[in-house]
């Protein structure tokens, strides 16, 4: 079902229904299990559906890492997004929209009923955003209508999806603002609806600083909307925790234990390596290995020089043969080996505070200062690393007292406002190492900062050798089943044509 859309979804659910099958029913129930899904259980499953790694296994996630240049890959031939090509994306994640449906049929008229419409709020904007700014326009308004006939839903315009997700962000603020510790709740939140409010608020001002080209829009009202959530005091707080999901042995990080299968070749790009050296920044050595080629030269693992990373642009060939001679630095054992090395966190107090800061250098707010949030930010996104195991640091441990003396020399807030951009964007792009890491390719695509390394005699991408792809094309589904909304939306935004270098609306 991996590229069935949420419409053909339903069209079969109701066509099995149906046909009744009252027979097999009986034969197929078990007496000892519910075979009602509580409000509970559908809560876990939605929460699951925007926190937990989509990829199917750990490949996936170097995938993701590669597309923004964190890292190369040096095994099975060459990865299409290290050399800039993607394909189709999926929308089979709306399928959970029934789900929040039957969610909130089953909790109404109890005291859980508003955390449940905040978590239904807070999961459906959040399934559109990210499927919004990887294709553009989509269906909306009429998604999630099979069960009434409607089978093949418009698509609405950008625009209108990112008012909408905008309305649900602050739809579930209000529900959490009035809702109770609830069940079901898979995150380290446990259920409590301050902290869920304080992540949904935060996530609302990610997803307007993703609308900066679109800041005078009136529709949107992108800077009243941001300086309205701000001046209303509620976002993280160091206290608040981070949105996502812890690992454990019974949910094991997807690196864990491929070693021997493709993640041990995994080599580090010198776009990260090269700008975790000049910050003096110990994350480096909680993100890579020392080269073999360097310790043997006489480096030390505590030496920056042990640390070397590859310019993914550059020919396969020659990579994977810079690779078998040890060249580069390869990704930390630590992923490989630990089964829970750190968590997902998909949002965090340490990227507000640093979306704040570039907020208050586009004149968006006025409370607080730019250097302030930016510190904040950066100390924060340090301390994630005090619960890291240290035995995987190479002595080079980060503990309190380096981070109270990180924010000097290059890492020190600079004076000029350009500089202090790329100093925000620079930071944001360390944070979603191994993490959310798809959101630092949307947000070059933002900003074109960093620099990322393209070569145009190794690209894949055949359209545009000189350029990232910018967005990821529609599910071969939506040509199946819902082919004259699809031809309508393609002449309305790229010209007819479904193609991996066109802009959408939220770039131009």
């Amino acid at each position: 079902m991996k590229k069935m859309n949420i419409i053909t979804g339903l069209v079969l659910l109701a066509a099995i229904m149906a046909t009744g099958c009252n027979k097999f029913e009986e034969l197929n129930t078990n007496p000892n299990t519910t075979t009602v899904a509580s409000a509970s259980m559908l809560c876990t499953k939605a929460i699951l559906n925007v926190t937990a790694f989509s990829g199917r296994d750990g490949k996936v996630m170097i995938s993701d890492n590669a597309l923004p240049k964190y890292v190369g890959y040096a095994n099975e031939g060459q990865l299409g997004t290290q050399y800039n090509t993607i394909g189709a994306t999926d929308f089979g994640g709306l399928l959970i929209l029934p789900n929040l449906d039957q969610m909130l049929e089953e909790a109404e008229g109890t005291i859980m009923e508003n955390s449940y419409k905040g978590v239904a709020s807070f999961v459906k904007a959040y399934r559109f955003f990210r499927l919004t700014i990887e294709t553009g326009d989509m269906p909306y308004s009429e998604a999630n209508n099979g069960a009434d006939g409607l089978y093949r839903p418009k698509y609405d315009t950008q625009e209108e999806i990112f008012l909408g997700i905008l309305d649900e962000l602050k739809a579930a603020d209000q529900y959490f603002a009035q809702g109770v510790a609830f069940n079901g709740d898979p995150t380290p939140f446990n259920g409590d609806p301050d902290k869920w409010r304080r992540a949904v608020n935060a996530t609302a001002l990610k997803i307007l600083m993703t609308l900066s080209k679109k800041e005078n829009v009136a529709s949107l009202n992108v800077k009243s909307r941001f300086a309205e959530i701000v001046n209303g005091g509620y976002l993280m707080q160091p206290s608040t925790g981070f949105l996502g999901l812890n690992y454990s042995t019974q949910n094991k990080h997807p690196l864990s234990g491929t070693n021997d299968l493709f993640t041990s070749r995994t080599v580090m790009s010198s776009l990260l390596v090269d700008n975790l050296k000049l910050l003096n920044d110990r994350r480096m050595y909680y993100y890579a290995e020392p080269a073999a080629a360097q310790i043997i030269a006489g480096f030390t693992e505590v030496d920056p020089e042990a640390y070397a990373g590859v310019d993914v642009s550059i020919d396969y060939a020659t990579m994977n043969a810079g690779h078998s001679a040890g060249i580069y630095s390869l990704l930390n054992k630590r992923y490989l080996q630990e089964e829970a090395t750190e968590p997902r966190r998909l949002m965090t107090y340490a990227e507000q505070q640093l979306i704040l800061a570039e907020a208050r250098i586009l004149g968006w707010i006025t409370t607080g200062t730019a250097q302030e949030y930016y510190e904040q930010g950066v100390k924060a996104a340090l301390g994630h690393f005090l619960t890291v195991n240290s035995a995987y640091a190479h002595t080079m441990t980060i503990n309190q007292a380096y981070i109270d003396g990180y924010l000097t020399g290059e890492a020190a807030f600079k004076t000029e406002q350009t500089d202090q951009l790329k100093q925000i964007w620079m930071q944001r792009y360390l944070l979603n190492f191994m993490q959310d890491a798809q959101y630092s390719y949307f947000e070059y695509r933002r900003t074109s900062y960093p620099e990322f390394p393209i070569n145009p005699a190794t690209s894949l991408n055949e359209n545009n050798p000189n350029g990232l792809p910018m967005r990821w094309l529609y599910p071969s589904s939506e040509t199946n089943y819902n082919r004259e909304n699809l031809i309508e939306a393609l002449d309305r935004q790229y010209d007819g044509y479904d193609e991996i270098n066109k802009l959408m609306w939220l770039l131009k």
